[in-house]
């Protein structure tokens, strides 16, 4: 794969981040949630919604997309840590994903390297990301970049009533 180039996602980029979020759930999650779920996924709904976001980005939030060959091939979602009870003032990753035809291949690294460094801009604090049990690719690929699972689950609903139980990683400042 040619090299990948990580930029600031502007509301141009929500049809492809709206694919991509659509790909990467479709394979990454098969197994882990029903398949009616993941078939039913709309990449033109998952664009409009990507497009709202990025059109009212809230203060302290940014989103990256991870670029090769001027198509859009992951994107990574960040801001301060959504659980009001954290006392240390965290960030977090509210979301990574890479299209499965460019896993492997730097740009989930790189958008995680964009990530984190927005998040510690002002100084070290730690990062926090929530990844869905039993999801091994991406357990791995944060263990290996430097993040810990906590001890912290907690269930996350996906719709029709159906939640998937997620375990909370940790990246500790330097």
């Amino acid at each position: 794969m040619d090299d990948v180039t990580v930029r600031p996602a502007t509301v141009d980029d929500a049809d492809q981040t709206g694919r991509v979020h659509v790909r990467s759930w479709q394979v990454g999650y098969r197994g882990l949630m029903p398949d009616a779920v993941l078939d039913g996924l709309d990449p033109v709904a998952r664009a409009a919604r990507h497009r709202e976001i990025l059109a009212r980005a809230e203060p302290g939030t940014a989103t990256f997309v991870a670029v090769v060959d001027a198509a859009v091939v992951g994107f990574a979602s960040v801001g301060d840590y959504r659980d009001g009870s954290d006392p240390d003032g965290a960030g977090e990753v509210y979301a990574i994903y890479v299209d499965p035809s460019a896993w492997g291949a730097g740009a989930g690294r790189a958008l995680m390297d964009a990530a984190v460094a927005y998040l510690t801009t002002t100084g070290p604090r730690p990062v926090r990301l929530w990844a869905l049990d039993g999801n091994e690719r991406a357990r791995r690929f944060y263990e290996r970049y430097g993040f810990l699972a906590d001890g912290s689950v907690r269930t996350h609903p996906i719709g029709a009533g159906l939640d998937v139980p997620t375990v909370r990683y940790s990246l500790q400042p330097a």
